[in-house]
């Protein structure tokens, strides 16, 4: 790959027009490769000024901004096609069949500009600014009259656009843009555009654990260096990417890997919170970085009149709690105070508990460097020992296999999931699954029978009686953290009642692409191929070795690694919960897979 040289702080380069990134996300999209992505988005980052870097990364991200913000487009299908229908003259109907048929409104918008019959209503173009901040304005607003000037903000648009140019602006506001890119692969190419490698890389995802916006990140960059990237500091009200843990099946296994003593600490089955405080103010993000503040004003009032301390940020899990009983309630409880609506009714019926188990910053000292030990004991003092709904999560020190089942034991007869393992040593590592942190849950207790989350790169059309459904099955992968790919793992045939079958049906086809994506490892075709955008909970007898799969796939490249038996099961059809690259890792496959073997070698 050739060196690419960011020219840092050139705020003097001329405006990318957005016919220029047409062209590059035109040619991302026709290839197959990953390496070449990158290299394509390592180019197109080079001739981006400072002052639209952000911009650019947002857009092909497909977002407006981080997710901890919660700006949504909040643009229909229908409203592109009425603003479609105004810039070519041409009609509802025609879009709207053209649509079903293609099932790419992009691809419509692109071939009716094409077809037009009306002159551009101007010379000018658009800039990669002047898009983003018109479609900006279009999230923003809101209200009385709000929809027909959607329509016409977008219509001024496309009228003034190329047909190629039509393409993206009408997929980037309704969440299709389909070029695969995911954010292990533009940090890649911020490598390579600013060191002309990709080994910055690592540097690049550290920061970007801590400050979570990829925009943010890349300006920063591009603004004062790479040298700037070490120095992003936790701030409050931007959100850390959480720390994750590894999976062993036993707690002979856990002393081992842990060098024979550490914190064992119960594990919740609820909603991770990750609670942001700055006096009164409170501020609460999800797993996936989303707020959610406003779903939960019990945990807020908690948190304001239990926390001693003015500034904070703790990490955490929020549970349904009967106050009658002094009893954590199941997940399927819990899961009830996810909502926009009732939230104060709800709050009163479904009262949330928040367990407190690790802590980020306090009082402007950051402390994820320093040791789970010390991060421990000051989470202890800044909660109020008369505090009843913000609690110190149960933890014991342990230096024995033995201990460490027992505890097990009772957290499982608590109505818990289990327990996890926390070196006392280690410091928090944002964004990442070590084995500084290792669960053990009660399900790891039978061979492979705890759930893995799997990502879903394709499907199939039914036969016989789901042939009316328009689905029969799922192609699933999980994810290759290493080289930043997707690697099938499983057809999935069961687990389906007729209205999954129904709404994956619906789901699907709104994101079927028309060739494998770039960032999927796949022997095997199905019907359809699909964005890699949606996570689901499969449950499988055990693994085994497979010359069909590529999940871990032998230096010969003869065997991968398959789920036998594999079904489809939870509360949620899709894990909302979960990006794409939070599914199952091929690293957790390769260790579950050595696991098994030694149960059944016994």
């Amino acid at each position: 790959m050739v060196g690419l040289k960011l020219k840092l702080q050139n705020s003097k380069c001329d405006p990318v027009q957005f016919k220029e990134l047409s062209q590059y996300y035109q040619k991302i999209e026709d290839i197959s490769s990953r390496l070449k992505m990158i290299e394509i988005l390592a180019e197109m980052f080079t001739k981006v000024n400072v002052n639209e870097i952000s911009k650019v990364v947002y857009i092909t991200q497909g977002a407006l901004a981080a997710p901890y913000e919660g700006i949504e487009f909040g643009l229909s299908v229908k409203t592109a096609e009425d603003a479609i229908s105004i810039a070519t003259g041409i009609s509802k109907k025609e879009i709207d069949d053209a649509y079903k048929k293609q099932g790419d409104l992009g691809d419509v918008a692109e071939i009716l500009k094409s077809k037009s019959l009306l002159k551009r209503m101007s010379q000018s173009t658009y800039t990669v600014s002047m898009v983003y901040d018109s479609m900006l304005k279009i999230a923003k607003t809101s209200g009385k009259g709000s929809r027909d000037l959607k329509i016409r903000i977008l219509a001024d648009i496309l009228a003034a656009s190329t047909p190629l140019e039509c393409k993206y602006i009408i997929r980037y506001p309704i969440g299709q843009l389909r070029l695969g890119v995911g954010d292990p692969t533009i940090l890649e190419a911020l490598s390579v555009a600013s060191t002309g490698n990709r080994e910055f890389k690592s540097k690049l995802e550290n920061a970007y654990n801590i400050c979570s916006d990829l925009g943010v990140l890349a300006e920063r960059l591009f603004s004062k260096g790479v040298d700037a990237i070490e120095s992003i500091d936790v701030t409050l009200f931007k959100p850390i990417r959480p720390a994750l843990a590894e999976r062993l099946p036993t707690s002979e296994q856990i002393i081992e890997k842990m060098g024979g003593t550490c914190a064992i600490e119960q594990k919740y089955d609820g909603f991770r919170c990750q609670v942001h405080k700055e006096g009164k103010k409170i501020k609460i993000y999800s797993r996936n970085l989303e707020e959610t503040t406003e779903m939960f004003p019990d945990i807020v009032k908690a948190v304001q009149e239990s926390i001693t301390v003015e500034n904070a940020i703790l990490d955490g899990e929020a549970l349904a709690f009967n106050e009658s009983t002094n009893e954590f309630l199941p997940f399927q409880e819990t899961i009830q105070r996810k909502r926009k609506h009732n939230i104060k009714e709800m709050s009163k019926q479904i009262p949330l508990h928040l367990m407190a188990f690790d802590v980020i910053y306090i009082d402007g000292c950051n402390y994820l460097n320093k040791p789970y030990s010390e991060r421990r004991e000051a989470l202890k003092n800044i909660i109020s020992k008369n505090s009843e709904r913000v609690t110190l999560s149960k933890m014991l020190i342990v230096n024995s296999a033995s201990n460490l089942d027992n505890f097990f034991h009772e957290s499982i007869e608590g109505g818990l999931e289990g327990i996890v393992a926390k070196d006392l040593k280690a410091p928090y590592v944002a964004g990442a699954r070590k084995f500084s942190w290792i669960k053990l849950k009660r399900s790891y207790r039978r061979a492979i029978s705890d759930t893995l989350d799997l990502v879903i790169i394709g499907y199939y059309l039914g036969k016989g009686i789901r042939a009316e459904f328009n689905f029969g099955g799922l192609l699933c992968a999980v994810y290759n953290k290493t080289s930043d790919m997707f690697e099938t793992i499983s057809r999935i045939g069961t687990g389906f009642t007729e209205e999954k079958m129904k709404d994956l049906s619906i789901m699907l086809s709104k994101i079927i692409i028309k060739k494998k994506p770039a960032r999927v490892n796949s022997l095997i075709e199905p019907d359809f191929w699909v964005r890699p955008i949606y996570v689901v909970t499969v449950l499988a007898d055990e693994i085994t070795r497979s010359s069909q799969h590529t999940c871990g796939k032998t230096p010969d490249g003869r065997l991968g690694y398959a789920l036998r038996f594999p079904r489809l099961v939870g509360d949620e059809l899709i894990r909302s919960d979960k990006n794409p690259e939070d599914a199952t890792t091929t690293y957790e496959i390769e260790e579950i897979f050595g696991e098994q073997r030694k149960v059944n070698i016994k």
